[in-house]
């Protein structure tokens, strides 16, 4: 498994609303951000999290924008729409941080869905990290 394949995981969890699999792509101790700026911390935080998101229904797209990796530490970022009904309800561009686990995987540390508002940014120019 490779980093960004967390991106990959979240996409496919979400669009299932399976809340238990997105729970399980964090470390115990995670920490995330929420859309009023807020930080949560801990796995049944973060389940209350992505279980109210969940229940709006929709789906959502991420497209991975980069994943580096330094020893058993990433940082990744990935741009996301939220849609109902076919129509884009929110976008945003994450910063995220991940660790390497024993057998392998990435886990999420440290999540951020709202770093940069996906309205702020220019069409033609590369998101800020």
């Amino acid at each position: 498994m490779k980093p960004a394949d967390l991106h990959n995981h979240v996409e496919r969890a979400f669009n299932e609303a399976n809340v238990d699999a997105l729970v399980s792509l964090y470390e115990a101790d995670a920490q995330m951000m929420t859309d009023d700026g807020s930080v949560v911390t801990g796995l049944e935080a973060i389940r209350a999290v992505w279980a109210g998101f969940a229940e709006l229904g929709g789906r959502i797209a991420l497209a991975t924008r980069y994943a580096v990796e330094q020893g058993d530490i990433a940082l990744l970022s990935n741009a996301w729409t939220f849609e109902m009904d076919g129509a884009p309800v929110a976008s945003s561009v994450t910063a995220e941080v991940a660790r390497r686990q024993p057998d392998g995987s990435w886990r999420y540390i440290i999540d951020n869905p709202y770093g940069v508002p996906m309205e702020t940014l220019d069409p033609g120019a590369q998101p800020p990290i």
